[in-house]
């Protein structure tokens, strides 16, 4: 998105390969993957158990000196040397928004990371999150290899979001790919990712740009910076409850962006925003919608051993 000139929080990726390197040094010692791929879907058992062990090991062992030296390399030029730079680290598993298969929001995302130690010590989180139980047993389920099962951490520059939230690039109750579902609150967006939030929900018309729906919600959280890092559940103010999140003039932009978020990627969308306190909109988050995508690509009918059979019943059996 940055190379599209759509605005992204800056930030950096720590890539794959420092991951491979993470885990190849500890199969060093002992074997992780093979575990992991010897386990069925059923046994809840035996996965519980062994994402306890796996996590509690990723999250206690070192770093490799030079992937940390980098780390912290990237972490100053991004944020200084001070503190008071607050950051997101992010999960990106390779293989959780791949066309067959999603199993995006399985793994950890921290927020308002304060200090590059810190910062060090989420990224093995994030890492380790790749072996929770809901991610392993999703694996195990659908059968994918371990070997392809990778994860690179986003580090991206905190947003002091006014309001935030998600939208999609086609109706996400209907499938209509005529209109762009806006869905926010005030706030971290967080809260509304997280379902702790009932959001506001805005339809708006792709080409025309008219407002269909306008569903205003009892807003009465909404996530805020902690003071000592992290996420806190705040109450809102009465008098902005029951208000709007957004404007029509927001409305309108997101919409904008949605559609050269669609025509750079070639696809429908599902997207993670955020306005800050000084009302410029920028995005966090952008994956492919996968459930009406998916129905896409279903047959409209059952294969048939002679394909006239589809015709005849078309035409009601007439002669």
């Amino acid at each position: 998105m940055t190379r599209a000139s759509i605005p992204v929080p800056p930030g950096f990726v720590v890539r794959t390969a420092a991951f491979e390197r993470f885990l190849g040094t500890l199969e060093k010692e002992e074997q992780i993957r093979p575990k992991v791929e010897a386990l069925g879907s059923d046994q809840l058992e035996e996965i519980t158990a062994l994402s306890k062990t796996l996590r509690a090991r990723l999250e206690s062992s070192p770093l490799p000196d030079d992937v940390r030296s980098e780390l912290l390399a990237a972490h100053t030029e991004l944020c200084g040397a001070g503190p008071g730079s607050p950051v997101a680290v992010r999960s990106s598993a390779t293989t959780e928004d791949a066309e067959d298969a999603s199993f995006a929001g399985l793994q950890d995302t921290y927020l308002w990371v304060k200090d590059a130690q810190s910062t060090l010590k989420y990224v093995r989180s994030c890492w380790a999150s790749l072996y929770s139980v809901p991610s392993i047993a999703y694996r195990r389920k659908h059968g994918l290899p371990e070997s392809g099962v990778a994860m690179a951490v986003v580090i991206q520059r905190m947003v002091n979001a006014r309001t935030a939230g998600v939208m999609f690039t086609r109706s996400p109750l209907t499938g209509d790919r005529s209109v762009v579902t806006i869905e926010g609150s005030w706030g971290l967006g967080s809260a509304v990712v997280g379902g702790e939030v009932t959001p506001d929900r805005f339809v708006i018309a792709k080409i025309t740009g008219e407002i269909s729906v306008r569903d205003i919600s009892d807003k009465h959280i909404q996530h805020l910076p902690a003071p000592n890092g992290g996420v806190a559940d705040v109450e809102t103010p009465e008098h902005l409850r029951r208000a709007p999140c957004l404007s029509d003039a927001e409305i309108i932009a997101l919409r904008d962006i949605a559609r050269r978020v669609e025509r750079h990627y070639g696809r429908p969308q599902d997207i993670e925003w955020a306005i800050d306190q000084s009302g410029d909109i920028v995005l966090l988050q952008s994956r492919p919608e996968t459930v009406w995508s998916s129905k896409d690509r279903a047959p409209v009918a059952k294969p048939a051993e002679n394909p006239l059979q589809h015709v005849m019943k078309i035409f009601g059996g007439r002669r």
